[in-house]
């Protein structure tokens, strides 16, 4: 035993790699509907590994872990945060506004009340909020307080032992109250409520849960009988979601155009959804074997909306806006930051959104310059701009303000935030350069704030058990009640004031704790991903603005003691 107490002292990197092995193993298991995650999981096995051996992680790994996983942040938040600064959206951000003042209103009473020093504060903020960034603010923020060295060490120690209790209850609190209780005080059936809300949006009644045994997309080739006489203008027009795309007339292929009239006996090659093509035989004529000759390729490509004139409209007014723009053109997805949403006619589509479409290469060619940019499948990471961009999040920590005996700073978190946020909204605006891949960015984004986790977590161990002892069970009733409080306050702000469909009221519930388990819960016993529309709208507020309440809480309750 103690050979191994001495390896992982000796060689932190390997008790690093051992807890982000152990702990995201145990984030994976699951207990009814609620699983901790990698990160959380990461901390607490950390913490026990802290009481095991004596391991420390360098400060420089723990500063640019947690730089990288902030900055990243703020860039995928970027372009959805400030595209939802409009009159459509901007109401969702009331959530976000309940939950900044209900967590520290509850923070300041429990301060009061147990007499919390500022790592324990700071934690059971960041725990009972499920925001894990806000631990990276707070650290920060606590080592630039005018504190010794073993002072300061304790109370950072005392932040990710405070996050690790309030976090539990807090993941269990949310995902009971949004998925499960909720609900039955609104006396609904959430499945019922969500399909109505999507057959409102436009989809059928199994498209939520449905899997496509089929291609969405297809090609096929007719010969023209039923209709000779008609332009292709007037077939494509009849049949809806198709466009015809080559047109043989006796072995010789014919110039396109809407204007040109069909012969029988004249071979078409019509590329649409399967759905508009089921049963157009009649109205074509015969389908026939593929000819090789006119076979062709369909375009795939990822765009993101950044059409300067662009304001956020429904997917329906787009596609009466652009009806002839986008012939031959089928939206496949469409994706928000990390998370995909319906494509149905009353989706709001946003600058920054991400559109997955396709269709031939000609006609891709014409519609994606009036969407915005073509991401470059080849570029996952702009070394460059994002480098630059975490640069001056550093420099922007670096700045003080000092308010009495208390200095204020935005620290490596809240300036690497900001950068990101203003390098996500510039790649938004100009997206030749700054390519982040979502894949890539999920990487970076997870690894850094595991791996800075982790060096919270080796250095709370030894002072863990003496934190339980000395406030009980007060930390997790706190914790509860920090994320109970803003939750029944947000729910009757949605669902009796602004009268938002169940689906959505209980996705801005969740999203103003940056929730994916609650979110994924909610859509769980939605059955489909109605919720995930205000989701995602106050995720970007409260993304953004959580993690800057670290320095606020750690000043807060310097001040009160």
């Amino acid at each position: 035993m103690d050979w191994i107490k001495e390896t992982l002292s000796g060689t932190p990197e390997i008790a690093l790699f051992v807890c982000l092995a152990l702990g995201f193993a145990l984030g994976k298991v699951r207990i009814w509907k609620i699983s901790l995650g990698g990160v959380a999981g990461t901390l607490i096995v950390a913490i026990f590994l802290g009481m095991f051996a004596d391991i420390t992680l360098n400060d420089q790994v723990k500063t640019i872990a947690f730089a990288l996983f902030i900055f990243t942040l703020g860039y995928i938040s970027g372009p959805t945060f400030f595209a939802s600064l409009n009159r459509k959206s901007l109401r969702y951000a009331t959530f976000t506004g309940i939950e900044v003042v209900s967590v520290l209103a509850i923070t300041a009473v429990a301060i009061l009340i147990m007499n919390l020093d500022e790592g324990t504060a700071a934690g059971l903020l960041a725990g009972g909020a499920t925001e894990s960034a806000a631990v990276g603010t707070a650290t920060d923020a606590i080592g630039r307080l005018d504190l010794s060295a073993d002072q300061i060490a304790t109370l950072q120690a005392n932040v990710g032992t405070a996050y690790s209790i309030s976090y539990i209850c807090g993941l269990i609190t949310i995902v009971l109250l949004s998925s499960q209780f909720f609900p039955l005080i609104m006396r609904i059936d959430l499945r019922s409520e969500a399909d109505k809300l999507w057959k409102k949006l436009g989809g059928a009644a199994d498209e939520a849960t449905a899997a496509p045994a089929a291609p969405a997309v297809v090609g096929r080739e007719y010969r023209v009988t039923a209709a000779a006489g008609r332009t292709v203008g007037e077939l494509q027009a009849d049949l809806g979601e198709v466009s015809v795309e080559e047109v043989s007339r006796q072995g010789a292929t014919l110039p396109l155009s809407q204007d040109l009239r069909l012969a029988e006996g004249d071979r078409i090659l019509v590329v649409g959804r399967r759905e508009a093509l089921a049963g157009s035989t009649p109205r074509i004529g015969a389908e026939v074997d593929l000819d090789e000759s006119m076979a062709m390729n369909l375009d795939l490509a990822d765009v993101v909306v950044t059409r300067k004139d662009y304001k956020s409209s429904t997917l329906a007014d787009i596609r009466r806006d652009f009806a002839e723009e986008r012939r031959g053109v089928f939206l496949q997805r469409i994706t928000r930051g990390d998370h995909e949403l319906p494509v149905q006619p009353e989706t709001l589509i946003q600058r920054g959104d991400t559109v997955r479409i396709s269709g031939a290469a000609r006609d891709m060619d014409r519609a994606i310059p009036k969407i915005g940019f073509r991401v470059d499948p080849k570029v996952t990471f702009d070394m460059v701009f994002i480098a630059v961009g975490v640069v001056l999040g550093f420099l922007i920590g670096m700045l003080v303000w000092t308010v009495g005996t208390i200095p204020l700073t935005l620290g490596t978190g809240g300036g690497c935030l900001l950068a990101g946020l203003l390098f996500g909204w510039i790649r938004s605006k100009r997206p030749t350069f700054g390519q982040y891949d979502s894949g890539a960015a999920d990487v970076i984004k997870t690894l850094g704030l595991a791996t800075f986790i982790c060096a919270v977590g080796l250095s709370s161990g030894p002072q863990a058990v003496e934190l339980v002892k000395e406030f009980g069970i007060g930390l997790p009733i706190a914790g509860i009640a920090m994320t109970a409080i803003p939750a029944f306050v947000s729910l009757f702000v949605a669902w009796k004031i602004m009268k938002l469909p169940a689906p959505l009221t209980l996705g801005s519930v969740t999203g103003q704790q940056c929730s994916t388990p609650g979110v994924t819960a909610v859509q769980a016993a939605a059955g489909n991903a109605t919720p995930l529309m205000a989701y995602t709208i106050v995720y970007a507020f409260s993304n953004v603005v959580l993690p800057l309440l670290g320095p606020i809480v750690v000043a807060m309750a310097h001040a009160l003691q």
